[in-house]
């Protein structure tokens, strides 16, 4: 990731210091942005964002959730029209996932994705993707 990228990125989302990390992962950098990051962009963008359990296993620790992220704008008599819109899952099972929470972790994952997408952050990573991530 070069320097003048990461700089328009901190500066076009309002992001601070911490809110994006390099971690190196399978010999390349990875660039992590982390929760706040996550929220500061879906913030700044205007991204509104729902979420619908697709599958749960009996014992609810195997999940998977769709989250789908609008932007909208308003039309000519002011009613609230998506004007960007994208979709994308959260999962989690006990092979990568160690919280005692599962629904809210595939959300946070869900949510993570949908606004990278939306962000056109491709090649970046939430931290909620994987506890390999986390500082």
């Amino acid at each position: 990731m070069n320097k003048e990228k990461l700089k328009e990125i901190y500066t076009k989302y309002q992001l601070e210091k911490d809110d994006i990390f390099i971690l190196k992962f399978g010999g390349k950098d990875k660039p992590i942005i982390t929760r706040s990051g996550i929220e500061r962009i879906q913030a700044i963008l205007g991204i509104e964002c729902t979420f619908k359990i697709e599958k749960i296993s009996e014992d609810h620790k195997s999940v998977i959730i769709m989250g789908t992220g609008c932007i909208f704008k308003s039309d000519d008599r002011g009613q609230k029209m998506p004007k960007v819109m994208a979709q994308s899952f959260g999962e989690v099972s006990p092979a990568n996932n160690r919280s005692s929470y599962p629904v809210a972790m595939a959300e946070k994952r869900a949510l993570g994705r949908v606004v990278l997408k939306m962000a056109n952050l491709f090649g970046f990573y939430s931290e909620d993707e994987a506890e390999e991530f986390k500082k």
